[in-house]
């Protein structure tokens, strides 16, 4: 029985999984709402709820999964890119219990696991992806097309210049004065709103990289402009203010991610990452690749944000060609997807 526990503790979230023979047992996740009140993660608050939950949120994924610390086969644990207080809680523990277990210890790349966490199965006859394959990355962090050829070799082939998708989401959420995290709030009232009732700033950037920073600076003057002629102008526009702004995100989106399938002519195209769990987002890709014959990949949103799922397939991956982490490797802040030294 091959049995990886997977423990990701790269920002805000803390997460542990357990995967079984390569089936979800368990995917049990803590999140900080101390960070609520100032609108944005602050990373000492983070690091120290890290030290509080990290213990019992390992131990009842174990218990979730039904088998006891024993009976571990190894420990994968997110390295980086991240917060480096955070990270250092979830390296400091998964190197601690691995060798008290004395079991192998697997270092991940979170955005590799992000990229790899259609991977993960709940039950045996679940599919996956066909390497290679065309992954958009979006999170707040992140925004970045990637060629997928295998659960290790990773090429980024367009990536933000700036903001990403999921930072432009919750800046714009932030001036309309909405609660932090703002995208689901975005996305909850873009449903309810017309995506063509206020026009922003896309940008022109060459090849495939991406930039949010001109439509950030665009929604802040239509604010700014609208409040002094209505002062109530944000409260009697929020839907239609909130899907405009979606509808031009998941253009600028798209419109890469065209450019890239004329490039590459990808047959399998996945998302990943916090951006991902957006309805619009979601639907506009899966319509993106029916028009195309492309097979699309949309995550459950339980595997979208920072869970440890993902974490412990990427491991379970590197696992079975039997990689052992060297225990005197530091967590790392910053990284490119195939940063694995």
């Amino acid at each position: 029985m091959n049995v990886i526990l997977g423990i990701e503790s790269s920002c805000d979230d803390t997460s542990a999984a357990v995967l079984i023979d390569g089936i979800l047992r368990s995917n049990v996740i803590a999140g900080q709402k101390v960070h609520e009140a100032y609108g944005g993660v602050v990373p000492e608050l983070a690091s120290r709820a890290h030290q509080k939950n990290i213990l019992p949120v390992v131990s009842e994924a174990i218990r979730q999964a039904g088998i006891k610390k024993e009976d571990l086969t190894a420990i994968a644990y997110t390295r980086g890119p991240g917060l480096l207080g955070s990270l250092l809680v979830g390296t400091s523990f998964a190197k601690g219990l691995s060798l008290g277990l004395n079991i192998p210890l697997i270092d991940v790349n979170h955005l590799q696991a992000h990229a790899l966490s259609h991977f993960v199965k709940e039950n045996p006859e679940d599919e996956t992806p066909s390497f290679p394959y065309m992954c958009l990355l979006i999170s707040g962090g992140n925004s970045q097309i990637i060629i997928v050829k295998s659960p290790e070799e990773m090429e980024i082939v367009g990536k933000t210049i700036d903001d990403a998708a999921g930072e432009a989401f919750d800046k714009c959420a932030k001036v309309m004065g909405l609660p932090y995290p703002g995208g689901p709030h975005i996305d909850r009232l873009a449903a309810e709103g017309n995506p063509d009732a206020f026009k922003f700033s896309k940008p022109h950037i060459p090849g495939l990289d991406y930039s949010f920073s001109g439509l950030k600076t665009s929604f802040l003057y239509t604010l700014r402009d609208n409040l002094k002629q209505n002062p109530d102008f944000i409260e009697e526009n929020k839907a239609d203010l909130a899907a405009s702004l979606q509808k031009t995100i998941i253009d600028i989106l798209l419109d890469k991610l065209a450019k890239a399938v004329k490039i590459y002519q990808p047959r399998e195209i996945a998302i990943g990452g916090g951006v991902s769990a957006n309805s619009g987002v979601r639907e506009a890709v899966k319509k993106f690749c029916d028009e195309r014959g492309i097979r699309s990949w949309i995550p459950k949103r339980a595997f979208t944000t920072d869970n440890a799922a993902m974490v412990a397939i990427a491991g379970a991956l590197r696992f079975s060609k039997d990689y052992n982490t060297d225990y005197s490797l530091p967590p790392y802040a910053r990284t490119t997807i195939s940063n694995q030294d």
